[in-house]
């Protein structure tokens, strides 16, 4: 067996740059042979409450990303080798096949993701091979932190002051310190699976926000959001706003699939910085990069706690299933406006803002009094950004069963409408039948008496049942 060949296993690091994974092959190994596998358990079966585990939404983006992944290995001369299958089956094989000592790989830390490492180890055991795993999700390295894992503190606060002004985040590795392998001696490389091979049509997002997967675009992306001086200067004060690309970072998109590096966002985020001056509004960028590893840290730390009903606290909750209920909150159709266009939003483009996220969550939960595993599973699908800990973690918060201090946190929902959409521009956009209400009217149309429906006639309720139905 040569030693001197390895395999890297791309996951949820879709990217050259600051990837550890290749890094190390790359510093142990003469070949290295990267590899991509469409594990049909992520990709074709369903959540526990039905909904597609991968939506159609990030779906396409990871097949772009995938497909931009292959461009940049065959730029360096070299490729990606493509299979269907279960990486705990395929990878041994390869191994065998092109006499590759060790798997090099980005650990995962949530329980799906874990039972395939397992089962692979143990496998790669049995015939000589060793699995090495690297991180690449994270802005801090586990080994800088001041505490153990299992020592996180529980609170975002006391974590945020333990680690920003005390640990450095390190550089991300540049593409120039990786080795690429031609792969001329691979006969079959496979190929990129189109939509339609997962049962899913093309398709088109006519309205609102649309995104491009991939590292190339990642990277553009950054350089774009950085080279306008107002849009990070001005991050704080945009950032809660509904409409438009700028007015948040939307790094959340790339950093999911791994195509963008949190340490090349940070230290971009550091030059900017450096040339135009940090504010408040540059520092809440480090902030929300900083909530990303307090999510994955808290994953790491509760295990499946953090997918199960009493959350991390393990309280002790009932929620009903009630599927009449959650339809008309999946589908937008509750009669309450502000939730509506959020999830109409969402339903259309795979991406809702973190102000709707909190909102829709905030009304499944505390007012619908539903399974908020119902909304975190649809959130799974539908979300081209999902992230696990992220995901599962804002859910635990809202529905008050994770980390937040404050034990029964709630979204007034009509107060949150007109504070973030006061004259009804976010509701008019998704909901167009309420274009002509005069905005007195518009976060909350079944207010409106005989004469005003005469005056101002809309189609709104006309299929809808209005929210005051759950009163009851």
């Amino acid at each position: 067996m040569d030693s001197k060949v390895s395999i890297v296993w791309f996951r949820n690091d879709l990217r050259l740059h600051d990837n550890e994974a290749f890094f190390e092959a790359s510093s142990s190994s003469q070949t290295v042979i990267p590899v991509y596998i469409f594990d049909p358990r992520v990709f074709e079966s369903k959540t526990k409450f039905g909904f597609a585990k991968t939506g159609k939404f990030r779906l396409r983006f990871i097949l772009e990303s995938i497909t931009d992944l292959k461009k940049q290995l065959q730029q360096q001369g070299s490729d990606l080798i493509i299979r269907i299958g279960e990486p705990e089956n395929v990878l041994p094989d390869l191994s065998k096949q092109f006499d590759a000592s060790w798997i090099f790989c980005n650990r995962e830390r949530t329980d799906e993701e874990v039972k395939v490492q397992d089962s692979l180890e143990k496998t790669l055991w049995t015939i000589g091979r060793e699995i090495r795993y690297s991180r690449g999700k994270m802005l801090y390295y586990t080994a800088d932190l001041p505490f153990p894992v299992t020592h996180t503190p529980d609170t975002f606060t006391s974590f945020r002051k333990e680690v920003e002004k005390f640990i450095p985040v390190r550089k991300p590795i540049g593409i120039d310190r990786l080795r690429f392998s031609t792969l001329d001696f691979v006969e079959d490389l496979g190929a990129v699976p189109s939509l339609e091979s997962f049962g899913v049509e093309d398709f088109e997002i006519a309205k609102g926000m649309s995104f491009t997967g991939g590292e190339t675009e990642a990277l553009n992306h950054l350089a774009y959001y950085f080279s306008d001086q107002k849009f990070p200067s001005t991050y704080k004060e945009t950032r809660n706003q509904l409409l438009g690309k700028e007015f948040s970072t939307k790094f959340s998109v790339y950093l999911s699939t791994g195509c963008l590096s949190p340490k090349m966002a940070y230290h971009q985020l550091k030059e900017y910085e450096a040339q135009y001056g940090a504010n408040e509004s540059t520092y809440w960028i480090f902030f929300e990069l900083l909530w990303r590893d307090f999510f994955r840290l808290m994953g790491k730390k509760h295990g499946n706690k953090i997918f199960k009903i009493g959350g991390i606290v393990e309280k002790d909750l009932e929620l009903n299933a009630d599927w009449e209920k959650f339809n008309k909150w999946s589908r937008g159709e509750t009669g309450m406006p502000f939730i509506d266009a959020n999830m109409r939003e969402l339903n259309t483009t795979g991406f809702m803002s973190n102000r709707g996220r909190q909102n829709t969550a905030s009304y499944l939960i505390k007012d619908l009094g539903l399974n908020w595993l119902m909304g975190a599973e649809y959130f799974e699908s539908l979300l081209i950004d999902y992230d696990p800990c992220s995901n599962y973690g804002n859910w635990n918060y809202i529905a008050g069963v994770g980390c937040d201090p404050r034990e029964q946190r709630y979204f007034n929902i009509l107060s949150q409408a007109k504070r973030y959409d006061p004259k009804g521009t976010f509701v008019r956009y998704w909901l167009p039948e309420l274009i002509n209400l005069p905005d007195h009217f518009v976060h909350n149309p079944d207010q409106m008496n005989e004469e005003d429906k005469a005056k101002y006639p809309h189609q709104y309720f006309s299929s809808l049942v209005p929210s005051t139905m759950w009163s009851s």
